[in-house]
């Protein structure tokens, strides 16, 4: 038999629909494994001088509210090392705008458009989800319910009778992929990820960031506009690599890993661990275009080892 070569291996990743979610639902196809982090991609624009959107196998935009937000009061990041803290505060245009506008730029990049939503209430989400499940451009809904940057931002996430009732009330009313995105300020992340496959959720994408804290000494204060923030980057990888693989053990949905990757080695650890696809978030400040180099280098990483098909290495973690 002819040695694998790059060009022979699959990166592609299909999302299936869940039985259990009605005959209507459906799933999400990928190219590839790799989507952008909401909050960190935008709605795309920023990245254009750099790649072309469509690159990534998905684009997330930034999280969008039924209300316009102004987010919090600067300085809203600050840098640590190996991460960063930020208290964005959910700052965007708010869903009539998302709807008139920016909704077509990510449509434009020829990749499924997952659209990141939050909400003050339950009400909120199903409204948000009813209203974008009617527009053809949107691909799947990512339900954010765990951003520790505003008042309450965690609350439907850190008890699973909430999560399970807030994925459940959403996918009452949208036929669209679910997409819940979990914190990892929790005792038990498999619980909560359980907790969200009951409600309905097509897959679980974790973790958001981790609260942390910034002080200077002198003026006995933040260095940031709040007390706390959330903490990205390389430092949390360790943590999020944990709980992908404690979640997915607990969980027959596929799992989204985030945090901390900065290499296609990366990417790998988290399939390995029992991702099945993974957003990239804080490193796309630093490379914006790592993409580029990074699906010929999964290639042929995995042609090096004889793994023909991408989805082969997912959960092959020997504890």
């Amino acid at each position: 038999m002819a040695p694998l070569t790059p060009t022979d291996v699959d990166l592609s990743v299909e999302v299936p629909a869940v039985a259990s979610q009605g005959a209507d639902a459906s799933g999400l196809r990928l190219s590839h494994p790799v989507l952008p982090a909401s909050g960190t991609f935008g709605y795309g624009e920023e990245f254009e001088p750099f790649v072309a959107p469509g690159i990534f196998a998905a684009v997330v935009g930034k999280s969008i509210s039924l209300e316009p937000r102004t987010g919090n009061p600067p300085p809203r990041t600050f840098e640590t090392p190996s991460g960063m803290l930020n208290t964005i505060g959910l700052q965007n245009p708010g869903l009539e705008r998302f709807l008139d506008g920016y909704l077509q730029r990510l449509a434009g990049y020829g990749a499924p458009v997952v659209v990141n939503v939050v909400g003050n209430n339950v009400d909120d989400y199903v409204e948000l989800a009813r209203r974008l499940s009617e527009r053809p451009e949107v691909a799947a809904l990512e339900l954010n319910i765990s951003c520790p940057n505003v008042p309450g931002g965690l609350r439907f996430g850190l008890e699973p009778a909430a999560t399970e009732t807030m994925v459940a009330s959403v996918r009452a009313v949208t036929p669209l992929p679910l997409l819940a995105k979990l914190t990892p300020n929790v005792t038990d992340i498999a619980e909560q990820a359980v907790a969200a496959e009951r409600g309905g959720a097509t897959a679980i994408s974790l973790i958001n960031t981790l609260r942390g804290m910034a002080i200077d000494w002198r003026s006995r204060t933040s260095r940031l506009s709040a007390p706390t923030a959330g903490l990205s980057g390389p430092a949390i990888r360790p943590v999020a690599l944990r709980m992908v693989w404690e979640a997915s053990q607990a969980v027959q949905i596929p799992v989204c890993g985030i945090g901390g990757i900065t290499t296609p080695e990366h990417v790998l650890e988290f399939l390995v661990a029992g991702a099945s696809f993974v957003q990239v978030g804080t490193h796309l400040y630093r490379e914006p275009d790592c993409l580029l180099r990074w699906l010929d280098s999964m290639r042929e990483l995995l042609a090096a080892e004889g793994i023909e098909r991408l989805t082969d290495l997912v959960g092959t973690f020997r504890s």
